[in-house]
């Protein structure tokens, strides 16, 4: 597979779950804590699951607007995208996660809804990136 990169960045994280990570040029710093649900302490910091549902939505609204300019229908500025992730640990070992995106697009009809929808899930890179490993469920609100 061929990637034509037109945007690269870093990132780097200390101490796993309960530590720091923090993007190369300093715009991102975010504190990380373990939910008490996979066995930490909580704590008022974010955590890898959190970063991942706040990128794929934000990534899916993007995918969105492209799938909206190709298939000539306005996506309305009020679009939302919530991404719920989940982890817990696979059947075959290790662990795993799970995406599900609920997409509201208000005023528009459905069926344009959902060609939308299809669009951006084959648009969108962290659609792109999970197809295939990660079981991604997609609804309009």
């Amino acid at each position: 597979m061929s990637v034509d990169v037109k945007y690269r960045t870093r990132a780097t994280s200390t101490g796993g779950r309960d530590g720091e990570a923090r993007s190369e040029d300093g715009r991102f710093v975010a504190r990380l804590s373990t939910p008490k649900e996979l066995g930490g302490a909580g704590g008022d910091g974010t955590n890898p699951e959190q970063l991942f549902a706040a990128g794929y939505s934000a990534c899916f609204i993007g995918a969105l607007k492209v799938a909206g300019q190709q298939l000539k229908l306005k996506v309305p500025v009020e679009t939302t995208v919530t991404a719920t992730v989940g982890i817990g640990p696979r059947a075959a070992g290790g662990f795993g996660i799970t995406a599900d995106l609920e997409v509201s697009l208000p005023g528009v009809d459905r069926d344009d809804a959902e060609k939308l929808v299809a669009a951006a899930h084959q648009i969108c890179p962290y659609s792109n990136a999970t197809r295939g490993n990660v079981d991604v469920g997609l609804s309009i609100a």
